[in-house]
């Protein structure tokens, strides 16, 4: 039974038409638990798209209450305020005011606060309550607050607040049922809510807001008899300038130890799972064109992409991992002078975290940062940071080039190199955000204010939902572009076919073979062969795409592409490697990626830029690294 034929199933056995749906709107600082209680009351029956005319991502779910009656819950950008002073915080304050296009306002608006750090959280809680629309207070980790010794009086907060209270641990579900209870009860109040009449404040507005928010909290919160010892003990080490850059530093070293030693019997697993499919279809079929693209094509290149899913799944682990700790935010704390001193805000740092993932996130991130210059800066050198599409490229040519041997006893050489490459694009994004501020963006960046969240043991199901959902993804892209653009490259590689007479191998004649011909000589200087000339083509669509292309190219051309990298160890030279790795450090990101750039900037300008500087450090660097490998005898 669908959620509306439960709701009228219920209805009609209570004798009377179902209930209409309610809409709540989930509100509240960043780091106070809003995405896990989103997760909590909604389960998998989420949606993601974008609000009308903005590029902000809206994410919506639902759920179905005792009696019956479907609640639809709203997940708004995190916000201190509703002096909204960036595009999320604009957003959060007209879909709570309603003035959205083609939005209504929520019903009852659910805050969601951090019960262990209530300063913050109450300004925002006064102004929701002066704009005069049904709401519910949801003090969540109230487990944390109770370790921490905080005692919290629920019931003045609620006669103070003019809502009602309720304790919640979202990542247990503990406190939803009740929630949920009051999310009713409160929306029927909804429909004797004022209109939006809500004003930015004044400055003396705000001082009286901040003096009543402290007047509340000294008569409504007990600091801890017993501190927190465990917290305190911890950030000493983690915070500590010198002590915290070291165990920032391995932690670091030890995800992409890890992304290589842990994914290693699984990637070798799929590879052999996708040999085998090979032959057995191989075996099946007639000699002829349907035979070569499925086993040359779709299987040879789709699967020479997939084979990868192990790392980047480790990769987002650790990330997620992390985050939920709550020591992401202390890492960016660690390296906010790092930052500054690149000319980067402070609040740079998670969305340069984000890019690590994947730059299109990334780049949404930074309607986290108020100035424009900053934004700009940001978004800019984003896609320096080494996203997840860049580990099939990194992992083949490490693989097949690098020895797989240890360091002093203990450490992965092919490890080392991997962390390398990622040290090389985080260091020169800070380089490139410099010389932006230096040269075109002169003055001082913004001081850097961000709130550290508490240490909480992370949920092993919002992990595990979270990593699958970005495994889904990855997925996604393999089944769509990555497929598409395989096919694209079997035909370029297969037709037309060599002509009568011919000696040279076929795919010397095909359109690939002609179009790598064609732009060789301007990638000899910096020691791509045609092959590798092509693959940069496809490699536009999406960075991973371009290990499909030569796993396709070559198998086409007749090479054991079940090893891909041993064909490869076998017809490129060393420095031609590493020279591919130092283009794909500074590669032109996606076209998708462009595309973001283009929606938050709102300019076709900025994209332009973007892909004419970093194809120039590519170039530039590949040249250098390969000039100088071969000078040392690696050519």
């Amino acid at each position: 039974m669908t959620p509306p034929d439960l709701a009228t199933a219920v209805a009609a056995a209570a004798g009377g038409a179902p209930a209409a749906p309610i809409r709540a709107a989930l509100v509240g600082n960043p780091n106070s638990g809003k995405t896990a209680m989103f997760n909590a009351l909604t389960g998998s029956r989420q949606k993601v798209a974008n609000y009308a005319g903005v590029t902000v991502e809206r994410k919506e779910g639902h759920l179905i209450a005792p009696d019956g009656r479907r609640i639809s819950i709203l997940d708004l950008p995190g916000t201190y305020s509703l002096r909204a002073r960036s595009p999320d915080e604009v957003v959060t304050r007209d879909a709570v005011l309603g003035r959205l296009a083609g939005e209504t306002p929520p019903d009852v608006v659910v805050l969601i606060a951090d019960a262990t750090n209530l300063r913050l959280v109450m300004r925002l809680a006064l102004e929701l309550r002066d704009v005069g629309r049904p709401a519910v207070l949801a003090l969540n980790m109230i487990d944390i607050a109770t370790r921490q010794g905080l005692e919290i009086d629920a019931t003045r907060l609620a006669i103070e607040l003019s809502m009602p209270v309720v304790t919640t641990v979202a990542t247990r579900k503990r406190g939803i049922d009740e929630l949920v209870i009051q999310i009713e009860a409160q929306a029927a109040n909804s429909a004797t809510a004022p209109a939006d009449t809500w004003t930015e404040p004044s400055a003396a507005a705000l001082r009286a807001l901040h003096r009543e928010a402290e007047r509340i909290l000294k008569a409504c919160v007990l600091p801890p008899r017993r501190p927190d010892t465990f917290t305190g003990k911890l950030d000493s080490v983690l915070l500590h300038p010198v002590a915290g850059i070291g165990v920032l530093l391995v932690v670091l070293f030890l995800m992409f130890q890890a992304v290589f030693a842990w994914a290693a019997p699984l990637m070798d697993l799929s590879n052999a799972g996708f040999e085998a499919l090979g032959a057995v279809m191989g075996n099946l079929m007639p000699d002829g064109l349907l035979k070569s693209l499925i086993t040359d094509g779709i299987i040879a290149g789709v699967g020479s992409v997939v084979v990868f899913l192990p790392q980047i799944v480790i990769l987002f682990l650790f990330i997620i991992l992390l985050e939920d700790f709550g020591y992401m935010a202390r890492a960016a704390f660690l390296l906010d002078k790092i930052m500054g001193g690149a000319g980067l805000h402070g609040r740079a740092f998670i969305p340069l975290l984000s890019s690590f993932a994947c730059a299109i996130p990334g780049i949404m991130a930074t309607r986290v940062i108020d100035n424009k210059r900053d934004r700009l800066t940001t978004i800019l050198v984003a896609p320096l940071m080494t996203c997840s599409a860049r580990i099939p490229v990194y992992t083949l040519i490490i693989s097949a080039f690098i020895p797989r041997q240890q360091v002093w006893g203990v450490l992965s050489l092919q490890g080392l190199i991997f962390f390398g490459l990622y040290a090389a694009g985080l260091i020169s994004a800070l380089v490139v955000a410099w010389l932006v501020r230096k040269v075109f963006w002169r003055g001082a960046a913004e001081p850097f204010l961000m709130e550290l969240p508490a240490y909480k043991i992370p949920d092993p199901m919002n992990v595990a939902r979270n990593v699958l959902q970005r495994a889904q993804i990855f997925l996604q892209r393999a089944g769509t572009i990555i497929l598409s653009m395989m096919i694209l490259i079997w035909f370029l590689c297969t037709f037309p076919g060599a002509p009568a007479g011919a000696v040279g191998p076929a795919i010397d004649y095909s359109f690939a073979g002609m179009i790598g011909h064609a732009i060789q000589p301007v990638l000899a200087p910096i020691g791509f062969n045609w092959q590798m000339s092509v693959a940069l083509i496809p490699g536009m669509a999406a960075r991973e795409v371009a290990v499909g292309a030569l796993g396709t190219v070559y198998a086409v051309a007749g090479a054991d592409t079940s090893v891909l990298g041993a064909s490869l160890a076998h017809q490129w030279s060393l420095a031609s490697a590493l020279a591919f790795l130092a283009w794909y450090v500074f590669a032109p990101q996606c076209a998708s990626t462009l595309g973001v750039v283009k929606r938050e900037t709102n300019s076709w300008r900025w994209p332009i830029i973007m892909f004419c500087y970093m194809t120039g450090l590519a170039y530039v660097a590949s040249l250098i690294v390969y000039q100088t490998a071969v000078a040392m005898g690696a050519g």
